[in-house]
């Protein structure tokens, strides 16, 4: 199947690809609750102009590298974010699959998902969620596996704060935006109170 190219409104219009990866799901056996989560997490967070592709797909390696590769090669997604199958059960082979549709592992993503997580139980170290670039020879796009439930999709994506505010565990959808500048991707903005973009002074635009 050949995908369509997305054509952005606006040069700074991020492109994003959500799947949700479920056997379950995917057949109708109960409703998807990763895709709602992440549209709903990334309304509230991100300031720049967006727009995703989703998916909803069973747990097989084979579909969600090619869904993937198409996400990125043939939709022109900037950021693919995906949901479930990154536990030890034998179905659960999201991690395989990304890693093989990516050109560049990112470790820091899963260690920095984990270390959250590891605040509320200690299962997280369960957990196996990964983050690929995926590279042609004109595009590039960031790939990170998020958790299956929407609670955990929040906290790893926006991190741990305390009550007055202070950030106790940074998000990794903090070093995204910056990740995405240095693939050559559109400069994404986030609305700092739901969390802070961070980049190099030398990175950032003159308001």
């Amino acid at each position: 199947m050949t995908a369509t190219r997305i054509a952005r409104s606006h040069p700074d219009e991020l492109i994003i690809g959500l799947v949700s990866v479920s056997d379950r799901a995917s057949a109708g056996a109960y409703q998807d609750q990763g895709l709602p989560a992440l549209r709903e997490w990334l309304g509230g967070a991100l300031a720049s102009p967006w727009q995703a592709v989703d998916r909803l797909i069973p747990d097989e390696p084979a579909r969600i590298s090619e869904t993937l590769i198409e996400l990125v090669d043939g939709c022109g997604c900037d950021l693919v974010l995906t949901t479930g199958g990154t536990g030890p059960a034998r179905r659960d082979v999201t991690p395989e699959a990304t890693l093989a549709a990516g050109t560049k592992e990112m470790p820091g993503f899963g260690e920095q998902m984990r270390q959250i997580s590891l605040r509320f139980v200690p299962t997280a170290i369960l957990s196996r969620q990964v983050a690929v670039i995926r590279e042609t020879a004109g595009h590039a796009a960031l790939i990170v596996n998020l958790p299956g439930q929407p609670k955990s999709i929040r906290e790893t994506l926006e991190g741990l704060k305390a009550e007055d505010g202070a950030v106790l565990v940074p998000g990794i959808f903090a070093a995204i935006p910056y990740c995405i500048d240095l693939i050559g991707g559109p400069y994404a903005e986030t609305h700092p109170e739901v969390i802070a973009a961070f980049r190099p002074k030398s990175a950032r635009r003159a308001p």
